[in-house]
C-alpha cells in the first residue's frame, strides 16, 4: 500500500489536500490511515471528524512506559504496533485518523522518550502497515530533518504563488533525497494566472508538477462551516481527483 507525505510551507493548503485525498482514496475501497503530524492539528476538520482523537504526546504515562520516562530506561525501539488500533478514530468513509501532537523543545527537560516514541510509530505505520498512509506534515522541513519520513513512496509538496513557497519546495526536495525519498510531485494550489511561471520555476528545481488546484470559494465556505471540503465538492475537489489519476494509484 502506498505511503504519501504531504509537505510545504505553512498555510499553503497541505491539510486540505491530505484530508481530501484520504477521503477520495477511501471511497475507492482503500484502507486509509491519515496521520496528523502538524502541530496545528487541523486534519480532523478536513476529514469531517467532529471528535478528533487526543494527541499521542498527551499520553505521558504511556510514553514513559513504552519509551522510558525521566526515571526509567530510555528505549530506542518502543512497542508501537498496537497504537493505531487503540488510539485511532474512525471518520467518514472509514478513514482512520491518528494525531501525533507536538514534542516540546527547549527548557522543558528531556523529551527524548516522546520523540523516540513518535519516530518508532511512524516507522511502523510507514514500513509495516498494509494500509494507505497519508501523512500531513508540519510546515517546513522539520520532520525531514529528523528522518521520520524514511520509507515514503511519494512526497507531494504543496506550493502557492510566491517565491518563499517555491524556495521551501526546493529545500524539502534536497533534504528528502538525503533519506532516500526519490519520487516527488508539486501541487500548485490557489492557482491563478501565475501557473506557467510557477511550473517553470519548479522545473528549474527538478520538481515535476503533479497537479494544479484552482482557487475555489467552496473550500473557504467549507472551512467557515467546519465541514470537510470533499463534502462540498467544487472545482478544487475535481482537481484533486485528477491528481489521484495522475499518480496512478491502483487498488489491487
Amino acid at each position: 500500500m502506498i505511503k504519501i507525505a504531504i509537505s510545504g510551507k505553512g498555510g499553503v493548503g497541505k491539510t486540505t489536500l491530505a484530508g481530501t485525498l484520504s477521503r477520495l482514496l477511501a471511497r475507492k475501497g482503500y484502507d486509509v490511515l491519515a496521520i496528523d503530524a502538524d502541530p496545528s492539528m487541523n486534519l480532523a476538520s478536513a476529514l469531517g471528524i467532529r471528535n478528533p482523537p487526543k494527541p499521542l504526546t498527551e499520553f505521558r504515562e504511556l510514553i514513559d512506559e513504552r519509551a522510558g520516562g525521566p526515571a526509567g530506561v530510555f528505549r530506542l525501539n518502543p512497542k508501537v504496533d498496537d497504537i493505531v488500533e487503540k488510539f485511532g478514530v474512525i471518520g467518514p468513509d472509514n478513514v482512520k485518523l491518528l494525531v501525533l501532537g507536538t514534542v516540546e523543545r527547549g527548557g522543558s527537560g528531556c523529551m527524548c522518550p516522546a520523540s523516540s516514541f513518535l519516530k518508532a510509530l511512524l516507522r511502523h505505520v510507514i514500513l509495516k502497515m498494509n494500509s494507505v498512509v497519508i501523512l500531513d506534515m508540519e510546515a517546513g522541513v522539520e520532520h525531514l530533518g529528523r528522518g521520520t519520513t524514511k520509507g515514503i513512496d511519494i512526497m507531494l509538496i504543496v506550493v502557492e504563488p510566491g517565491a518563499r513557497s517555491i524556495e521551501t519546495a526546493g529545500r524539502i526536495v534536497e533534504l528528502a533525497q538525503q533519506i532516500d525519498i526519490r519520487r516527488f510531485g508539486a501541487i500548485i494550489n490557489k492557482a491563478g494566472k501565475q501557473v506557467k511561471e510557477i511550473e517553470d520555476r519548479l522545473n528549474d528545481l527538478g520538481i515535476e508538477v503533479a497537479g494544479v488546484i484552482p482557487y475555489d470559494a467552496s473550500l473557504v465556505q467549507a472551512d467557515m462551516d467546519n465541514t470537510s471540503p470533499v463534502d462540498k465538492g467544487g472545482a478544487a475537489i475535481e482537481a484533486m481527483e485528477k491528481i489521484l489519476e495522475k499518480l496512478q494509484i491502483r487498488k489491487e
